[in-house]
């Protein structure tokens, strides 16, 4: 789970390999080693080691390595071998992770994703260039200002559709029924990606489903399940959230979700080393939907954030779960800033859900146990038409709180 951003002063690591891939190519020496070692607990002799490796690989490689990618690949042995989700970022990457927080970027407004090496649209964001010049969900992008895309460099066409608002760019996309690729000329404008997603069924209930974790996904959600209040033509009976495929987000954001929907509780619970890596998040007073029954959607693709606003509702029984277990990933990561744009982005404690149970690598089951029919397709997902009869899932789910099966078929 990506986390808030923290300032932090890397010294062990800093030190070290600043000094180790001199322009002279010296060996750190004893002095160098000693200083190294007492900004942290680092052992002389470890530090010596490291050094002499990074010095050896640097003047005997069968290659010559930049003395950049060197630190680079010192940097990501050491994050990486610690746990699966600590990585270290480069520029690019720390710049997607700042996008997933904050929700907003500057580009065209395109959801993207990698099929069978092509690039496909799955969505154009609503009210941004891309859906106002008519691209469409299924278009497969061949070209950003006439440079092809190549399906293994995705990160790098991506790159090429966002800029400064107000710069100009094209792009190229091939379209099933039309002979000739179609060229779109877009002006590039400020994005705000929309996490949450909402519609109103009928019959007193509503759907809410949430595609991600961001600074301004609670504020949304509250904003969207009030309007599912207002739509009613009656009181609002039920509401579904889904999480279905929600690989998580900010910390701060699942706890506001959460407390959305609760009036009291332990939300959260977090256990680390450090004094921040230490917390309890409680529910504060006031619940959006108040007398109003829900049901959470959960899959394998359910992870982090995603589990403990699934957890905290479930375990102080204000919705019940339906799908299968979830993912299963129970520890809380911060992304600490480095120097050039980069970042790591590091394990820093682990969380328990409200009755103290660790979820990692077990995951959360759910109260009623469905498995989709068809896992690819899902109502409400971007780009699928799906009709909501459909989804066995989700006529489970409102089962679960009372819509009679028989309405199903009204809902629009």
């Amino acid at each position: 789970m990506s986390l808030k951003i923290r300032s932090v002063l890397v010294l062990v690591v800093g030190t070290v390999l600043g000094l180790t891939v001199s322009i002279g190519g010296n060996v750190l020496n004893d002095r160098h080693a000693r200083q190294a070692a007492a900004t942290g607990s680092v052992d002389i002799d470890e530090v010596r080691l490291l050094a002499e490796v990074l010095e050896r690989v640097r003047r005997e490689y069968v290659d010559a390595i930049d003395d950049t990618r060197l630190v680079e690949s010192a940097i990501r042995g050491v994050i990486e071998e610690l746990d699966s989700h600590s990585r270290y970022l480069g520029p690019d990457d720390y710049e997607e992770i700042q996008i997933n927080t904050t929700g907003s970027y500057s580009g065209v407004g395109l959801d993207v994703s990698l099929e069978e090496g092509k690039v496909i649209v799955v969505s154009p964001l609503d009210d941004t260039p891309a859906q106002r010049a008519g691209i469409l969900p299924g278009d497969m992008v061949v070209s950003v200002d006439d440079i092809p895309v190549d399906g293994d460099h995705v990160e790098e066409t991506i790159g090429r559709m966002r800029g400064q608002p107000g710069t100009d760019v094209t792009v190229g996309v091939v379209r099933n029924g039309e002979r000739e690729p179609l060229r779109f000329a877009l002006t590039r404008s400020e994005i705000q990606v929309k996490t949450v997603r909402s519609e109103y069924l009928g019959d007193g209930y509503g759907y809410i489903r949430l595609t991600g974790f961001s600074d301004s996904t609670a504020a949304h959600l509250s904003e969207a399940a009030l309007a599912l209040k207002g739509e009613a033509e009656t009181d609002l009976r039920g509401v579904v959230l889904d999480l279905r495929n929600n690989p998580g987000g900010v910390l701060d954001a699942a706890v506001g979700v959460a407390d959305a929907f609760l009036d009291h509780g332990l939300i959260v619970r977090g256990t680390g080393r450090v004094r921040d890596a230490r917390f309890e998040h409680f529910a504060d007073e006031g619940d959006v939907l108040a007398g109003v029954d829900m049901a959470v959607l959960v899959n394998a693709g359910s992870a982090s954030a995603s589990e403990i606003v699934a957890g905290a509702l479930k375990e102080n029984d204000r919705a019940r779960l339906v799908g299968v277990t979830t993912y299963g990933k129970g520890s809380v990561q911060t992304v600490m800033p480095l120097s050039a744009g980069r970042a790591i982005k590091l394990t820093t404690a682990r969380y328990l859900t409200p009755t103290g149970r660790s979820i990692n690598g077990i995951g959360i089951e759910p109260d009623i146990v469905v498995h989709a029919r068809n896992p690819r397709q899902q109502f409400g997902r971007a780009g699928s038409s799906l009709a909501l009869q459909d989804d066995n899932q989700l006529t489970e789910a409102l089962r679960a709180i009372g819509f009679d099966p028989i309405e199903l078929s009204r809902a629009p």
